[in-house]
């Protein structure tokens, strides 16, 4: 903690400690766009929540024609319950799964207000005006409990100001807290106190982030727009300075404000379409007005044409059109337009080249890149100097005005905007005495603690000390552990002190505790020679020496899948054996990771597709992060799942049901969801398409998946984990399956839903997945279905519009329809 807080000075105070402390039924005060989410990724970890808005003042006219008054329920919640029902249709889903809608109940402010005397948690989300947040507050302290947590979810408001007026007992329990938009994926969560607020309210709201909520959670001061919006702001104005100085277009800057410096796909412009305009520039005029001694505050001035496109409501995308605009072109297919910022006029986006960016297309770690960015000669150098020392300069002098600490600034830009390297983690990849000269030469200067920190000898900011990552405190001039972190297993901190052993693709780690995990670092982690090898050889090691195992890695995705192209070269060349052998290596690795004599964890997160999935699949134990996208894709380039997939599948459903039409139904669903390529959008969802399965287990907080894994593979171990023996009892269906399988294909084709070549695929899975041509149902054996796999797939990647697929993925990353 970096500030003291008030303890209760009289016994009339309630508050629970941390420890005690219970989240089962909360209230969230406002239904718009964050309240409604909120709501929801509430319910997505169990709470049951009430979600209240304002009454409407009469019934609106499709109301009034089914006869109701404005004292009718279904009037009264109208507001509410339309908010509501958007968000659960919005895409992307605020729910795990569309069940935990049920958790959340409806209601407005004068018939339910009286109910929040149930709530462990009230969070007011209303719109962004001191005297109505006071007006709630009014109210909720008529019908809370004692000792009830009371958070505000502000962006810029003064968090004390709101608090004035309030009980000893409120003012106690009184906490600011911001999430991010959307709140199930952006991992912030700002946590704000008064001078009054109980240290134990901060303490529980720090821990329930991050073990309940999956939250970065990053304890801030109650400074203008605290940290991530006020740095994260400052750096979209700056860019769009620079940009004027430099003479640049929107489609340049996006491009170089991207996936290479680590930043989202949708980069600047893109991004604040998404947000909206007059998000942006609300922020940022805000920030202006408040921010008087700023020396940098000239950078929140609105350039013209940024009033002018708000005077024109081109707000972006809830308008329609803003720096981007969809339209349909001469051919009558959409096009994406730019505008241009000069003439206010919308063209074709262009086509972006830059010398700069060339040299960092075979550096695959980000970090790795920025130094070659800034010793660019082209227009794209200059931008990243400019880009850089602003920033630089900007967040050294935000230490200590709005954190003491500057991980706490890192940490708030990587989980609130998505920036896989924090500020500070920018200048010490550049090199921190490097990072001044380009500084210098720009006229910009740090803040004086950077360089007294360089005149002692520190040369960055992080540094790694036997497997702790450490930064440099400000206030006592040394290093110190990130609190916190110790409950984490972070895979970076453990190269130079725990690895076991590595080749190009993959490194083994010494967990402790006698765990080992095997991590992939290939490009999308796909599974190639390396890592084939890695999990092999992690597992033998392991069975010598250890007792057990996780696979899994710290990467933006737990596997892409197979090494496509080194399938398609082999394929092309007709090198049909070599094919084989790559089918057959997979399959023996994940059944060896299945029936191993050692506990094998596997930790799915992110993209987990084809192989990725099949891995997941085999494992004695899954501990998923909530948010993975897992499934069996394989069916959209032309192939089947023959990584033990589609045998895996075939086995699942035998072994769920007895006999009889649901067993065929059963056997229906797990053919569809490989035939349309299904990807479940959550862990949740991954239950209900029967890859993950009783027993796997969720992390909800990304950070703690890996420990959590490796906490599993223990449990397994000490429950006696004994090795199992390979299925030789797999009920199939035979020819009943297949002709119930062909039935519906043809029906696709005569249709027009499929292609000729999608119906030769999804015929060669029914073939597989039904146990191949067999007179009547019955029992096979683990070997024989993966046999049949994989002769499916070697004649399937001979098929030229398979390889025609599988070309177009690896050009342009989608998939041409043949």
């Amino acid at each position: 903690m970096d500030m003291t807080f008030a303890s209760p000075a009289t016994s009339n105070v309630a508050v629970i400690p941390a420890s005690q402390r219970r989240i089962r039924r909360a209230t969230v005060l406002g239904s718009g766009v964050m309240g409604s989410r909120i709501a929801c990724h509430l319910a997505n970890v169990g709470v049951e929540v009430l979600l209240l808005d304002i009454a409407p003042k009469e019934p609106n006219d499709a109301e009034k024609a089914k006869g109701l008054t404005v004292n009718d329920k279904a009037v009264r919640n109208r507001i509410v319950t339309d908010a509501f029902t958007s968000a659960v249709k919005s895409n992307p889903n605020p729910l795990y799964h569309a069940s935990f809608a049920s958790r959340v109940s409806l209601g407005n402010f004068e018939d339910n207000m009286k109910d929040i005397a149930n709530s462990d948690w009230v969070i007011e989300v209303v719109v962004e005006n001191l005297a109505i947040k006071k007006t709630v507050f009014e109210q909720v302290e008529k019908y809370r409990k004692p000792g009830t947590l009371i958070t505000s979810n502000t962006s810029g408001i003064p968090i004390h100001l709101m608090a004035e007026g309030r009980s000893e007992d409120f003012v106690k329990n009184f906490c600011g807290v911001h999430f991010f938009n959307p709140p199930r994926y952006l991992r912030l969560l700002e946590i704000i106190p008064t001078p009054h607020t109980d240290a134990e309210v901060v303490n529980f709201l720090m821990h329930y982030g991050d073990r309940f909520l999956g939250k970065t959670t990053v304890l801030c001061k109650d400074t203008p727009a605290f940290i991530a919006n006020r740095v994260g702001v400052y750096a979209i104005m700056e860019v769009i300075k620079i940009m004027q100085d430099l003479d640049m277009t929107i489609d340049e800057v996006d491009k170089l404000t991207g996936p290479v410096i680590g930043h989202a796909k949708s980069a600047t412009f893109r991004t604040s379409d998404v947000v909206g305009l007059d998000t942006l520039t609300k922020v940022a005029s805000n920030l202006y007005a408040a921010l008087p001694n700023d020396e940098s505050r000239d950078i929140f001035v609105l350039p013209e044409f940024l009033k002018q496109m708000e005077a024109n409501k081109w707000l972006g995308d809830k308008t329609k059109q803003g720096f981007y605009k969809k339209t349909v072109g001469a051919n009558g297919a959409k096009e994406i337009h730019s505008l241009n910022l000069k003439t206010l006029e919308y063209a074709p986006a262009g086509k972006v080249k830059f010398a700069t960016l060339e040299l960092t297309k075979t550096i695959e770690v980000v970090k790795d890149r920025f130094k070659v960015l800034v010793k660019g000669q082209d227009k794209a150098g200059e931008f990243y100097r400019q880009m850089f020392a602003g920033l630089f300069q900007y967040v050294s002098h935000r230490i200590p005005e709005i954190s003491d600490e500057l991980y706490k600034i890192d940490d708030a830009l990587r989980a609130g905007f998505g920036w896989e390297v924090g500020p500070f983690e920018k200048w010490d990849a550049i090199g921190v005495a490097k990072a001044i000269e380009i500084m210098t030469a720009l006229g910009k200067k740090p803040a004086a603690w950077v360089t007294e920190m360089l005149a002692a000898g520190h040369t960055s900011f992080y540094k790694v000390e036997g497997g702790v990552r450490k930064f440099y405190d400000v206030a006592t001039k040394s290093y110190k552990g990130i609190p916190g972190t110790e409950n984490f297993i972070i895979l970076d901190n453990l190269r130079s002190t725990n690895k076991v052993w590595g080749n190009a693709g993959s490194t083994i780690f010494d967990l402790g505790d006698g765990v080992l995990g095997v991590e992939f670092h290939t490009k999308m982690n796909t599974l190639g020679a390396e890592v084939i090898e890695g999990v092999n050889k992690a597992i033998s090691l392991t069975e010598k020496s250890y007792r057990g195992l996780v696979i899994g890695n710290q990467g933006s995705n737990f596997s892409a899948g197979a090494n496509l192209a080194m399938l398609f070269m082999f394929a092309v060349e007709q090198e049909y054996d070599e094919v084989d052998m790559m089918i057959r290596q997979f399959q023996n690795t994940v059944m060896r990771a299945r029936y191993s004599s050692v506990p094998v964890v596997v930790a799915p997160h992110g993209l987990t597709l084809g192989g990725g999935c099949e891995f997941t699949m085999h494992a004695d134990g899954v501990q998923a992060a909530a948010e993975t996208y897992i499934g069996l894709v394989e069916l959209g380039v032309g192939l089947i799942p023959a990584g033990g997939g589609t045998k895996e599948m075939a086995l699942r459903v035998s072994s769920s049901v007895e006999t009889g039409d649901p067993e065929l139904n059963r056997l229906q669903n797990a053919f569809m969801n490989i035939a349309t390529a299904k990807v479940a959008t959550s862990a949740n969802e991954a239950f209900d398409m029967n890859i993950l399965r009783r027993g796997d287990r969720i992390s909800t907080n990304l950070s703690r998946q890996i420990r959590d894994a490796k906490e599993f593979v223990l449990d397994l171990a000490n429950a006696g984990y004994t090795q199992p023996k390979q299925r030789t009892d797999i009920k199939v269906q035979g020819k009943a399956g297949i002709a119930l399988f062909k039935a519906g294909i043809n029906a696709m084709r005569m249709g027009r839903y499929i292609s000729e070549h999608d119906q030769k695929v999804a015929e060669k899975l029914a073939y597989v997945i039904s146990g191949g041509d067999l007179s009547y149902p019955q029992l096979v054996t683990e070997q024989y279905l993966l046999d049949l796999e994989r002769e499916a797939f070697l004649s399937l990647s001979g098929e030229r519009k398979t390889l025609e697929r599988i070309q177009s993925l690896l050009n342009g990353g989608k998939v041409i329809r043949n």
